[in-house]
């Protein structure tokens, strides 16, 4: 049996090192993760464009057919939401695992305009769309990782969706979710159980 694929996707301003701490806890485990920079990180395209890179990352690593495991944190999950409900992701995703992301929007997307912001404001057009149908989450073994501690995601219950699983942690503050050994544990907890 293969080695099972982890994808991570970051958030706005990050690159893939925000996911050290994550890929060797990971890898001990048995996973292989792989975590792609989206370009421009800076919100500067909108979300639909940054997952379509996403897809493209997983046709070229992912052999196949392979079914994939996805980690989205904070805009990474709405990338990755992009791509599962919209460019035919739920064909190619096992389990998506959301961390502190915005779901239902974050009011702290005012403060930048470009694309990305744009799209993650509370009551966007995108947001309306992708929430109007989740059946392809359903489909995908969708979890919301998240803290009510959260200054990035305001409100931080906007992290909450009315599909599959959520757990709530105690972390104090939106960057530690990535090296939050309780995060870390319940991703490695949820990726062996599918």
């Amino acid at each position: 049996m293969s080695t099972q694929k982890v994808v991570l996707v970051h958030g706005i301003f990050d690159t893939p090192r925000i996911f050290r701490k994550m890929i060797r806890f990971l890898g001990a485990r048995g996973f292989e993760a792989h975590a792609l920079q989206l370009r421009p990180s800076t919100g500067a395209k909108g979300l639909d464009v940054l997952a379509e890179q996403l897809q493209n990352y997983i046709e070229v690593h992912c052999e196949g057919e392979e079914k994939v495991h996805l980690v989205g944190y904070s805009m990474g999950s709405i990338v990755a939401r992009y791509y599962v409900q919209r460019l035919d992701g739920v064909q190619r995703v096992q389990r998506f695992i959301s961390l502190a992301g915005p779901h239902n929007g974050s009011r702290m997307a005012y403060l930048i305009p470009n694309a990305a912001c744009r799209q993650m404001r509370p009551g966007s057009a995108f947001l309306q769309s992708l929430n109007a149908d989740l059946s392809a989450l359903e489909q995908v073994g969708f979890v919301s990782i998240w803290t009510p501690w959260d200054l990035s995601v305001v409100p931080a219950h906007s992290s909450r969706l009315p599909v599959g699983d959520e757990i709530q942690v105690s972390v104090k503050l939106h960057p530690l979710m990535v090296r939050s050994e309780q995060c870390l544990v319940h991703i490695a907890r949820l990726l062996a159980a599918r």
